[in-house]
């Protein structure tokens, strides 16, 4: 019914993705660059999600066994979680790792999930791209405006919609990428984990087939 990214794909990703044949031209170099960053993001991904855990700790101890006020823990820890989760959109879509329905994938035959697969891309995409654009529109207003948070502490609010601005913006340049791998490399192949979780077992078995025929 859905799927996420998964450790076993991660692990085996560098394998895969040497022996595998890469992109011609430019597309090449936007795919190894891209691959880099989604792994240095995740990685610091890992450890906001840690320092939030931390720092929400933290002020469970200090608010309530010391009787300390506090002000500024949750929105660090706010702030924290967001840009782990807009930051590391891009490298969990590079596994197809983002929870998906999958009703209509034993209905249709792999030509037909092939299509399928570009075409949610295309309208992800585009979806995407909106949510980029707005989060940028709300970054500008919020440095030319100098908004700040209601809250006591009243931190900027350029620091939230800044990594929501450049998460969506790096999710649109995977769906970009990917799209152009779709094109030419078939839908199976585009992103780094294989195989790819949640493309479905009528489309591994089909990839799965096309190899060994081709081998024949």
């Amino acid at each position: 019914m859905s799927h996420a990214f998964d450790a076993a794909s991660a692990a085996a990703e560098p394998e895969h993705r040497a022996a595998r044949a890469r992109l011609p031209g430019p597309l090449a170099a936007i795919e190894a660059a891209m691959g880099g960053l989604n792994r240095a993001i995740l990685l610091l991904g890992g450890i906001a999600l840690v320092a939030a855990c931390l720092v929400l700790s933290y002020s469970v101890v200090v608010r309530y066994l010391l009787k300390v006020p506090t002000e500024w823990q949750d929105e660090t820890a706010v702030f924290l979680i967001v840009g782990a989760t807009f930051l590391s959109a891009a490298g969990v879509q590079a596994r197809r790792g983002h929870v998906a329905i999958e009703a209509l994938t034993g209905l249709l035959s792999p030509r037909a999930n092939r299509i399928r697969l570009i075409v949610a891309d295309v309208v992800s995409l585009g979806f995407v791209a909106f949510f980029a654009w707005k989060s940028w529109t709300l970054l500008h207003e919020a440095w030319v405006d100098g908004q700040i948070s209601q809250s006591t502490w009243g931190p900027p609010l350029w620091i939230p919609y800044s990594l929501m601005a450049l998460g969506m913006t790096l999710l649109a340049l995977q769906f970009l990428l990917q799209i152009a791998e779709a094109l030419a490399r078939g839908p199976a192949a585009a992103g780094f984990a294989d195989p790819k979780v949640g493309l479905g077992p009528d489309l591994v078995r089909a990839k799965k087939q096309d190899t060994k025929d081709s081998a024949r």
